[in-house]
């Protein structure tokens, strides 16, 4: 066989196979299923709005639906897993079944499409669109549809956020189509764009930042666990580790290198360099002895000093160092 007419074949097996569990999961209210191919079978999962219903006493029911599948679609090993709607107002397929109800109870499409919008609306949903195809009326057929909210109809944004039901209403004049769309609360749409006020971080980052002070936390706990557990007591420490510590301390007497000649003259210190030019020249890293080392071309590079103000602080520091020898 081909592998288009395989594969013709699997999807219609697998309406087949969904159009089988929505009339034997309807009193159940009926919420949509998966099917997946797993090497150990297939793995159907059916969302039901009332679960109690398709699992029976002591799982009776879900035992005969297992076997009429199988038997009926010659299945290898069917698992199927029943799981509770978080949320039947936001399930399309129930939502588009209940309205189906609705109609062959009688209800007028008016009032049975504007109940229902308003039901979806005031579950969250971001919006809903409800169509309705068929004799609605009269004798012939027309579409009615019922929308409120933001809807998505093409694009990457419809495939990805309008979830999609489907039921029939069998009536006297015929059967009237319900096709439900409903875009869900937690949807996120590209052109939504959160804009932050001056000095507020967006969420992800807050938390990322808790997540780092959290593990520094840990860290210095790890730290003081190992202090506490050291090997070596305080008291027990060897005299000769004493000794380095003596001759360290001894240079302290003696005035460090550093601190004379240009070393001991501050930024301000120098003749037309007052705390604004002092503050740019300390960000660039510059010392009194770093200038008289530097030229003038690259001081002229620091933000606010210009070429006349280089040569002037240039002479400046030769002159202080001249002052020195």
């Amino acid at each position: 066989m081909a592998v288009e007419r395989k594969l013709i074949e699997e999807n219609k097996r697998r309406l087949l196979m969904t159009e089988f569990l929505a009339r034997e999961a309807a009193r159940a209210g009926f919420g949509g299923c998966e099917i997946q191919r797993t090497p150990l079978g297939l793995r159907i999962r059916l969302v039901a709005e009332r679960p109690g219903f398709v699992i029976g006493r002591r799982g009776s029911t879900i035992q005969r639906i297992t076997k009429e599948l199988s038997d009926k679609f010659d299945l290898d090993n069917p698992q199927i897993e029943v799981e509770e709607a978080d949320d039947p107002n936001l399930n399309p397929q129930i939502m588009a079944q209940k309205m189906a109800e609705a109609l062959e109870r009688g209800w007028h499409f008016r009032r049975a499409g504007h109940s229902t919008v308003r039901r979806i609306m005031g579950s969250g949903a971001k919006g809903v669109q409800i169509t309705l195809t068929g004799k609605l009326t009269g004798s012939r057929g027309r579409m009615e549809k019922f929308t409120s909210g933001h809807i998505k109809h093409c694009g990457q944004p419809a495939e990805e956020f309008m979830d999609r039901g489907y039921a029939m209403a069998k009536k006297k004049l015929g059967t009237i189509g319900v096709q439900v769309k409903i875009m869900s609360p937690d949807a996120k749409l590209p052109d939504e764009v959160n804009v932050l006020e001056p000095g507020q971080r967006p969420q992800e980052a807050i938390e990322i930042s808790e997540e780092a002070i959290e593990d520094e936390k840990r860290a210095e706990e790890a730290l003081e666990e190992i202090e506490e557990k050291s090997p070596i007591p305080a008291g027990e420490v060897p005299e000769t580790e004493e000794e380095p510590a003596e001759a360290i301390e001894e240079p302290e007497d003696e005035p460090p290198a550093e601190e004379t000649g240009l070393s001991q003259y501050a930024l301000t210190d120098i003749p037309g360099v007052g705390p604004s030019k002092a503050d740019a020249l300390d960000e660039a890293g510059y010392t009194v002895s770093s200038i008289f080392e530097a030229s003038a071309e690259d001081l002229a590079e620091v933000p606010g000093i210009g070429p006349k103000l280089s040569e002037k602080i240039k002479n400046a520091v030769n002159d202080l160092e001249e002052g020195e020898e």
